[in-house]
């Protein structure tokens, strides 16, 4: 790739501007979703524009879902900046995801954005659509803040392997894009991806860096179509970087999405990766942005898929059970909520998005195995592959 190529064009939303059916049962309840997309992508590719050949042209912010973190006129002068980077893709993958999910809403739900500063450095966008007739609660975020690492998380770090110096003072920078999105209809699956660039100043002049992300899928019954669609799309995306990274990851995500406690998995997988520094820069931001972008075309059809299906109070009570799996993982277990919490200045309601609005605990449940349910807890017990 061009070392040159820095702006994320966009790509146009009509695909995504369906016919908006309104009749379907629903019923009533409230759920919960986190954060931290993109229409028709094909043809997405980094592009020279005015904004890139012109430095007195200012960026066209419209596109995003409010203002950058960092100043536009900074993002423009320092365009080979892997921190500015970033940073426009996130902004990217958070406003094209955003409407694609207000697209599929039948009355017209949109998102919530919620702009915040961090007194010790940057600031996220939180973008938060609740109470649709389609999603009850869907959150996409970004963040990008800089300060020092707590202890906490370097002792984190240094348990992945990380050659950190404990007790010394350790400027870092971060800047990622997530989402948790968690449907109305029990037939449609809550998806969650992330993926994120981090920087640490280890000595005057010396950085470590790295990428992380993924994306997974939880659904509440299985549809072995649809799980064979959201891993094929990754693994193409995959596939265009090196033909590993598909297998590797998947493995990754199945071992780090596992409720251990319950020796059962949180859902069917996807793909996870941490601490990606090679074959180069360019390279890893590459595959990220890749992946990134395989988010809607991995998701989106099974939500117009199921959206307006009909169901009943047993297929709600089991979403809302398989919910506090999803709270007991997310509390336990994530890496990203304990890194979020540990850092001072933390934004605690954008961490936390990701906890439903209604979950629940049912002593000794155990689904029939001959059951829909059972087919479900039968791969969350020994997760199989998909492709």
């Amino acid at each position: 790739m061009n070392a040159l190529r820095h702006t994320i064009s966009l790509v146009s939303l009509g695909t995504f501007q369906l016919v908006r059916r309104t009749k379907g049962q629903h019923l009533q309840g409230f759920l919960f979703g986190t954060g931290l997309g993109l229409a028709s992508f094909s043809a997405v590719t980094y592009a020279h524009s005015a904004e890139a050949v012109n430095p007195k042209v200012k960026m066209d912010t419209s596109r995003f879902m409010a203002e950058p973190i960092t100043d536009t006129k900074v993002l423009l002068e320092d365009k080979e900046n892997m921190r500015h980077r970033m940073e426009l893709l996130i902004m990217e993958i958070q406003a094209e995801f955003c409407r694609a999910l207000e697209a599929e809403e039948n009355c017209g739900q949109k998102f919530k954005v919620d702009r915040w500063e961090r007194a010790e450095g940057g600031g996220g966008i939180t973008c938060v659509l609740q109470d649709g007739d389609v999603f009850e609660k869907a959150g996409v975020n970004i963040s990008v803040v800089t300060g020092s690492l707590p202890p906490a998380a370097v002792q984190q770090m240094r348990a992945r392997g990380k050659n950190l110096k404990e007790g010394a003072a350790l400027p870092f920078f971060a800047s990622g894009v997530s989402a948790v999105i968690h449907p109305r209809n029990p037939h449609v699956p809550t998806i969650h991806f992330n993926y994120r660039y981090f920087e640490v100043e280890v000595a005057k002049g010396e950085k470590q860096w790295w990428f992380g992300g993924g994306t997974d899928l939880t659904p509440y019954y299985l549809c072995e179509k649809d799980a064979c669609h959201f891993h094929q799309t990754l693994k193409n995306a995959c596939d265009e970087h090196d033909a590993t990274y598909y297998p590797r990851f998947k493995k990754w995500c199945d071992d780090y999405f596992r409720i251990k406690h319950r020796n059962e998995s949180r859902g069917i997988g996807g793909i996870f990766f941490d601490d990606i520094d090679s074959p180069n820069q360019e390279a890893a931001f590459g595959f990220v942005s890749s992946c990134a972008r395989a988010v809607i075309p991995s998701y989106m059809p099974l939500v117009r898929k199921h959206k307006n299906r009909e169901y009943g109070n047993n297929e709600r009570q089991w979403q809302l059970l398989r919910r506090g799996r999803y709270v007991e993982f997310n509390l336990i277990y994530d890496r990203g909520t304990k890194f979020g919490l540990y850092t001072p200045g933390a934004r605690y309601e954008s961490i936390l998005m990701s906890l439903p609005l209604h979950a629940r605990w049912e002593y000794m449940h155990e689904p029939k195995s001959k059951t829909e349910e059972g087919k479900l807890m039968k791969v969350l017990k020994n997760p199989k592959d998909w492709v």
